[in-house]
């Protein structure tokens, strides 16, 4: 079978290496992902540094209130994409040092605001406003920024298993209990939402996304319960079509099929397969045609294009609509590679 670099039709590797101050953290990933640089290698950490001086990642921290957060006080939902949730998920998407002072304080002011009494990620600080994508979004993003260990993200994590599972959780008419599912958010297991009016996708794949970036020795039994049943959900169909329940339409929403970044709660083809590659299906034969799919898209020199992408919702612009995007291109390739590592 050949391998990810034989399914190219142009190496775009030297690209996605420049010295970008536009983009800086493409060539940080590029070499941490695709290079296979070690944490100690120099030119990684340069790379690295490069990042908190420009491009995206300062003009979002340059928002920032001193006391953490962006725009208001409270939970950051609101506004959308300029909130401080927002600002969080995507620091972590595009390489921000988890370490850095301001990012500290957004993720402890994140941890401090936008948790609800059941102890997971809420839209608005209450029980009945937990959703699988933001509770999803956020838990990548803090195990990306180095909040493993932190013990209100590992209730957070675990929560967020019960709702997938059902585990100890009481049902919407129970109003004993603020552990049970609410008609207004998540209201059963296997990624309920009223949004969606039934199973919702996007959420699974948000889900998965996050429990796939804790190390298998910090699965809980439970999370280890909600992979499965994530991972047999987000493969009961084929993601290239991603003809899930729909909600209130009769077709897939066409944001599936259009690749951007960064990512907020809509998602892709792509995001679900990194979802499912970094959960170690990614040479699961139910894959094949999403890969297919992929790989159409590529151009003649191996890149890809941006597609979808928030340029003048957020505090930075990241790339042009409908040209070459090295942040695409590289998500593309961390999901060849992990499907045909030859």
């Amino acid at each position: 079978m050949p391998g990810w670099k034989e399914r190219l039709k142009g190496d775009p590797t030297p690209w996605l290496l420049e010295v970008d101050t536009a983009q800086p953290a493409v060539r940080y990933f590029t070499l941490r992902d695709i290079l296979g640089r070690r944490p100690d290698d120099s030119e990684l950490r340069q790379a690295g540094d490069a990042v908190m001086a420009s491009g995206p990642v300062p003009k979002i921290l340059a928002a920032q209130y001193p006391e953490g957060f962006w725009v208001k006080p409270g939970p950051g939902y609101g506004p959308k994409y300029m909130g401080t949730v927002w600002q969080v998920t995507f620091l972590a998407q595009l390489g921000a040092d988890g370490a850095d002072p301001g990012v500290r304080a957004a993720v402890e002011y994140v941890l401090s605001n936008s948790i609800a009494p059941h102890g997971g990620f809420s839209v608005n600080k209450t029980p009945s406003a937990f959703i699988d994508c933001l509770a999803g979004n956020l838990g990548a993003a803090l195990l990306d920024l180095g909040w493993g260990d932190d013990e209100r993200l590992r209730k957070a994590l675990q929560w967020q298993a019960r709702t997938i599972t059902g585990e100890g959780v009481a049902s919407a008419g129970d109003k004993s209990t603020v552990r049970r599912y609410y008609k207004s958010g998540t209201f059963g297991p296997d990624f309920v939402c009223a949004a969606n009016n039934g199973p919702c996708a996007w959420g699974a794949v948000k889900a998965m996304l996050a429990f796939g970036k804790l190390p298998p020795s910090q699965r809980t039994p439970l999370i280890e319960m909600a992979i499965e049943r994530g991972v047999g959900f987000l493969l009961s169909r084929d993601p290239a079509v991603a003809d899930y329940h729909m909600g209130w339409t009769e077709k897939p929403n066409r944001s599936w099929f259009k690749f951007g970044y960064p990512i907020a709660y809509v998602t892709d083809v792509l995001q679900n397969l990194e979802a499912l590659a970094a959960l170690g299906y990614a040479g699961d034969s139910r894959m094949a045609n999403a890969l297919k799919l992929v790989e159409s898209k590529q151009d003649a020199r191996g890149r890809w294009k941006m597609e979808y992408g928030y340029n003048g919702k957020t505090w930075a612009d990241i790339e042009e609509k409908g040209q070459p995007s090295k942040w695409v291109t590289l998500r593309a390739l961390r999901v060849l590679k992990a499907a045909y590592p030859g």
